[in-house]
């Protein structure tokens, strides 16, 4: 990173010790970001309309009743690709986390900031959505700037006015959204259609998301990046000299600069004509010439704007591009090394492996425990028999009457109060059941029982556990 500069008359350091959104007083420096174009920000428009669609879509999808995705955090209810999750299927999600984390350290250790460019939702709500919206209401920068520099008139109390409501419900129609993630699509019907006195806390909800959103977007913006987002902090030890960055090419460019008349022949410049068009374009301010930041988001908006100097000056195109670090100072091609293939692989297979366990997971969870304090009970002179406790979970969406069943015994099983366990549809049942066996057939304190569950004629589970006896 600071070869960059090394041999530039440009050469300032003082960028490694402070933000490029914030001043030597510590006061925010508002960046008006110029519009981009080209052919980079033209494919990351049309991947963000897909990225739209998802978000606004996948509230509708439904498997079997059940949302595609809900993370109903307050009644501690998930629902991953139709599958219901509880609290008790805590460890899944652990095993989760840490497949999350194992992967954004693979991910980023073999492509950078490839995530945030090109589908971290802060990135593309404020690129591709707000900043669009403000574009076309205040103007390009230079108009912008002008524009908070003029005196308050209707003019610019009508643009920035409408600038801010536009903001609002497009943060309001977010929360929506958002909110439909959390409780589901036909609740947050309910919360829209019914009574407001019916649901205080679901429309608190929506204007707390949507005051958030619209404070992030309209306020706070590129410093979500820089100063709160976890992911920006922790790239500094997850790059390394061969991860894949968006980076100038300070051997080609170097020294930069345009070659006057008066200047000696023997002065060779390199390509950088020091425009300060990758600067302008920057969302968060940086000037990407000095290396790698903390601040880069990897948006590719600067490859755009460079290009298209390129192209002006007639010189080729690529002073700042996709590369590492270690490709930009032995002048080769960033190329898919077998470094990257076998992180890859690895982000692959622990997500099948996290897959596996999520679509192999039972819908019912069975718990059969001996009940504590119970010895066994003497039934007539030829029986013996033990107390059991049920407890069962059931994830499915309808209600399940288990009956119960021994496999390796012949024996009898007396479930206490019912001749079945009634477990409600995404609720839990419990029950106490005897098991009965013959005498003649206990030969040691303990013997091992496998239970039978059954729904009707369908068995649905086996489940084991032991049966004190007398010793013969």
């Amino acid at each position: 990173m600071n070869t960059a500069t090394t041999n530039n008359k440009h050469s300032d350091e003082n960028f490694r010790d402070s933000l490029a959104t914030v001043d030597k007083e510590g006061k925010r420096k508002w960046i008006y970001a110029w519009k981009p174009k080209g052919k980079l920000y033209a494919i990351r428009k049309w991947l963000s309309y897909l990225y739209f669609i998802i978000f606004f879509g996948l509230p509708f999808v439904k498997i079997n009743g059940r949302p595609l995705f809900m993370f109903n955090i307050p009644k501690g209810k998930f629902v991953v690709f139709g599958k219901i999750f509880w609290p008790q299927d805590f460890f899944i999600f652990g095993l989760a986390m840490v497949t999350f984390i194992f992967f954004i350290i693979l991910f980023t250790a073999a492509f950078g900031r490839l995530f945030c460019g090109w589908a971290c939702p802060q990135t593309n709500f404020m690129e591709m959505m707000f900043r669009r919206v403000e574009f076309l209401v205040l103007g390009n920068a230079n108009q912008q700037k002008a524009l908070k520099n003029a005196p308050w008139t209707g003019g610019k109390i009508f643009k920035v006015g409408l600038k801010h409501v536009l903001f609002f419900i497009s943060s309001f129609i977010i929360a929506n959204f958002f909110l439909a993630y959390v409780i589901g699509i036909d609740d947050l019907e309910k919360i829209i259609t019914e009574p407001v006195s019916e649901h205080i806390a679901g429309l608190s909800s929506i204007l707390i998301f949507s005051g958030v959103f619209y404070g992030v977007y309209a306020f706070f913006r590129e410093q979500a990046c820089t100063v709160v987002c976890p992911y920006g902090r922790l790239q500094s030890v997850l790059l390394d000299k061969n991860s894949m960055i968006v980076a100038y090419d300070y051997k080609r460019g170097e020294p930069r600069g345009i070659k006057k008349k008066n200047q000696p022949a023997e002065l060779q410049l390199g390509d950088c004509i020091d425009c300060f068009q990758c600067v302008r374009v920057c969302p968060t301010g940086i000037d990407i010439r000095n290396g790698v930041q903390m601040e880069c988001v990897g948006c590719t908006a600067c490859i755009d704007a460079c290009n298209d100097v390129m192209d002006k000056i007639h010189k080729p195109r690529g002073l700042i591009r996709y590369a590492s670090e270690n490709s930009i100072a032995t002048g080769e091609p960033l190329h898919y090394t077998t470094r990257m293939k076998i992180y890859t692989g690895l982000c692959m297979v622990v997500l099948v492996l996290l897959s596996v366990l999520l679509f192999t997971r039972k819908d019912i969870d069975v718990t059969v425990m001996r009940t504590p304090g119970q010895l066994f009970q003497e039934r007539g002179e030829d029986s013996v028999s033990n107390l059991y406790n049920i407890k069962v979970m059931n994830k499915t969406d309808k209600d399940i009457p288990l009956t119960i069943k021994m496999k390796n015994m012949d024996g009898s099983v007396q479930v206490v109060g019912k001749p079945y366990v009634h477990v409600a549809k995404e609720g839990q049942g419990s029950g106490s059941f005897f098991l009965i066996l013959p005498k003649k057939d206990i030969h040691n304190r303990k013997t091992e029982i496998k239970l039978a569950l059954y729904e009707g004629d369908k068995e649905i589970l086996t489940e084991t556990t032991s049966f004190l006896g007398p010793v013969q």
